[in-house]
């Protein structure tokens, strides 16, 4: 029945969410509850024996029903749907709604997730001139976050508007849906099914040698076997879009298992000249090898990512202690953002610029929230800037907030209310701190030591890249006198460079020597 009910659908109203077949495996009972909910809102519907059923709508969780969920209301949606697989996950044929299963035990099914699939248009818009430079990307984000959709999508777009030979690898049918027939939402882009988690990166093999796909898409990277199957892939000249576990490209750095997706860690021992040269211990860790991925992609919000357009520098930046940087792109606007190292938005740093005046007139004033005042004045004590640490909000000119609190109804109302400039921090420490008030005073007080030492230090980096792997590397925006200092030292190794960009985007690309 429900298969002929997703055929209609599929062939009378193309791009519905489907949800009307999601709810005909309910129980009447849960059904005509929700016959009053925003559809478009409703995420999840769970059922846990013993436990009332719930609908997660729009973030917040509603009761369905006083009566708990009994064994013979699991076993109505059971019959319903598409037979579970190996990793717990059943589905409805031709759509993208997925059905998790928790078993006891002995095996037997004690509670049901009923998550809603939506096939939705325009995620991937500002990351499609990634997808069309035929680099392998790689998206990152918390689960939940939107990193299947905007994969779904890239493949419809490399398919249909791109023309591209694509091949989708889809492990538990999140990607195309259950069911045999892929779904729309994937356009022309073919589908291989993988009949055992385990078997995905043989799956991913397969697809290169027996079906010459120029693009391979694949959810969920999360073994060693298929980090190998993907360096594999990259090095027969296929494109490689996918996802992995991790938040941001540091925690990918750190999990061994994963990290060869962006080339690999490796602890190594520096000759006596070596380290005093570099300014480091004699034991270092580095980049084992090329990424196999050429730019990673962390998702922050739906709407909102930060670009790292050169993983090997990114990662080779974060072995060295210092921040990868990024772009920031947020979706509905055609206005880049420069390269960021630390936590703020492009808006939030332009109020800091307009608002604080220069040093020499007045104190700037920081409200510390949920934060340590006493370190704050320790900080402005050892940088010696003309600020300090105000008591009240309405007393101050900026204010900072641990980055775990920035969605606190109490900030937000405060910042609302006063229009101060907001900056985050990972967490209450020194250093934390030390960043964002060298951030802030960088802008009205010209260099500091360390400002000019990050930029010398990415130089030295791009430089030797460019000369030992022949490829162009571009260095984060910088202002006028740090470019002009950087291409001072690119000239002496007798290679090019040029500026790319606007103010305050612009920033320096060299260029490997022309044979």
């Amino acid at each position: 029945m429900i298969d002929g009910m997703a055929d209609a659908l599929a062939q009378s109203a193309p791009g519905s969410d489907e949800l009307d077949l999601l709810l005909a495996v309910l129980p009447d009972s849960l059904r005509r509850s929700l016959t009053d909910t925003d559809r478009t809102a409703l995420t999840e519907i769970v059922m846990d024996l013993g436990r009332p059923a719930a609908a997660r709508i729009d973030g917040r969780t509603r009761a369905l029903s006083q009566r708990a969920v009994r064994p013979e209301d699991l076993a109505h949606v059971i019959d319903r749907i598409g037979e579970f697989t190996e990793d717990n996950r059943a589905g409805i044929a031709r759509t993208l709604h997925r059905i998790a299963a928790l078993r006891n035990r002995k095996g037997q099914i004690v509670g049901l997730t009923l998550r809603v699939g939506r096939a939705v248009h325009g995620t991937i818009d500002i990351l499609r001139d990634l997808l069309e430079s035929g680099r392998n990307l790689l998206i990152l984000g918390r689960p939940g976050i939107g990193k299947t959709t905007k994969l779904r999508e890239a493949a419809r777009v490399l398919a249909d508007d791109l023309s591209r030979r694509v091949i989708v690898i889809d492990t538990s049918n999140e990607v195309a849906g259950d069911g045999d027939i892929p779904h729309p939402a994937i356009g022309e882009a073919r589908r291989m099914q993988v009949p055992h988690p385990e078997r995905q990166h043989a799956v991913m093999i397969e697809a290169v040698e027996n079906h010459m796909p120029e693009v391979i898409v694949v959810d969920e990277i999360g073994t060693e076997a298929e980090a190998a199957a993907a360096r594999t892939i990259a090095e027969r000249g296929v494109q490689l879009i996918g996802t992995a576990h991790g938040n941001t490209l540091e925690n990918l750095v750190m999990n061994p298992t994963l990290s060869d997706l962006v080339g690999g860690v490796h602890v190594v021992t520096l000759s006596d000249d070596e380290a005093r040269r570099r300014g480091s211990p004699k034991t270092v860790t580095e980049r084992r090898a090329p990424p196999t991925f050429d730019i990673v992609v962390e998702i922050v919000e739906r709407d909102e990512v930060v670009v790292h357009r050169d993983t090997a520098l990114a990662v080779d930046r974060l072995l060295e202690g210092m921040d990868p940087g990024g772009e920031r792109r947020t979706r509905g606007t055609t206005v880049r953002a420069r390269e960021i190292a630390d936590e703020r938005r492009p808006s939030e740093e332009a109020g800091v610029a307009e608002r604080l005046p220069p040093s020499h007139e007045k104190t700037v004033r920081v409200y510390p929230y949920a934060l340590s005042r006493d370190l704050l004045e320790r900080v402005i004590r050892d940088l010696r800037v003309n600020a300090r640490a105000a008591r009240r909000p309405e007393d101050s000119d900026l204010i900072v907030a641990l980055r775990s609190r920035a969605e606190d109804a109490r900030l937000t109302r405060l910042v609302d209310a006063t229009g101060l400039p907001l900056h985050v921090v990972k967490s209450n420490t020194t250093a934390q701190l030390r960043r964002v008030l060298q951030n802030v005073f960088n802008v009205m007080q010209g260099f500091d030591d360390e400002e000019v030492k990050d930029a010398v230090r990415e130089v030295e980096h791009a430089i030797q890249r460019v000369l030992n792997e022949g490829v162009e590397v571009a260095l984060a925006p910088r202002r006028p006198m740090i470019r002009r200092m950087q291409h001072r030292m690119i000239v002496r190794y007798h290679l090019d460079a040029e500026a790319a960009g606007r103010e305050p985007l612009k920033h320096l690309v060299i260029h490997p020597r022309r044979h």
